[in-house]
């Protein structure tokens, strides 16, 4: 461990694809990744974390009576590892004050906010009126994607599928979540 380096947590649900690019160009360089964190043990990112020796900790909600109690541990859980950041990276839950009032954390959102708030962001921000959509790191808060925004990178939808827009999209979120976890370091 580089006691230097500012440490953060990442916490997913999924593929892990962004946490994977964290831990691949950003840990042991300019920060350390100290604890991952998932509320889904079918995730394919906790074998990612585990290649690179991370921990990673499979809290799952459904062994928890609500969402304040559920938030309530996985606090304490980050609280044990003090990070100097929280990382929403993929973590597929609305999060409570219990939480929100106690760490501090940013989130990626494949939109630019405030627009398409919630599920199916990129689908909406597709099929929208504008000419461009993109990728958002804010603040997390008690409100869904309604924390100030850090951070925002634009891709132009002009002639794009939606597949290629939604690659578009994949690639342009890890550069931006980098950029955002280096600003919310600041």
């Amino acid at each position: 461990m580089k006691n230097n380096l500012p440490k953060i947590a990442i916490l997913f649900s999924g593929t892990g694809t962004n946490m994977a690019y964290i831990l691949e160009y950003l840990h042991g360089k300019e920060l350390e990744v100290v604890l991952t964190l998932t509320n889904n043990p079918q995730a394919k990112g906790i074998e990612i974390a585990e290649s690179y020796g991370v921990p990673c900790k499979i809290i799952e909600p459904k062994n928890y009576e609500n969402r304040e109690s559920y938030d309530d541990i996985v606090t304490r859980e980050l609280q044990i590892y003090q990070p100097d950041l929280t990382v929403l990276a993929g973590f597929m839950r609305i999060l409570t004050s219990v939480f929100t009032d106690r760490i501090k954390a940013i989130n990626l959102h494949p939109s630019l906010l405030p627009r398409h708030k919630g599920l199916q962001a990129i689908e909406k921000s597709y099929e929208d009126a504008f000419p461009t959509g993109g990728a958002s790191v804010h603040w997390v808060s008690s409100e869904l994607d309604g924390g100030e925004v850090i951070m925002q990178k634009e891709v132009s939808k002009e002639s794009l599928s939606f597949e290629a827009y939604e690659r578009k999209i994949k690639t342009i979120e890890k550069i931006v979540l980098a950029e955002g976890i280096r600003a919310a370091l600041s």
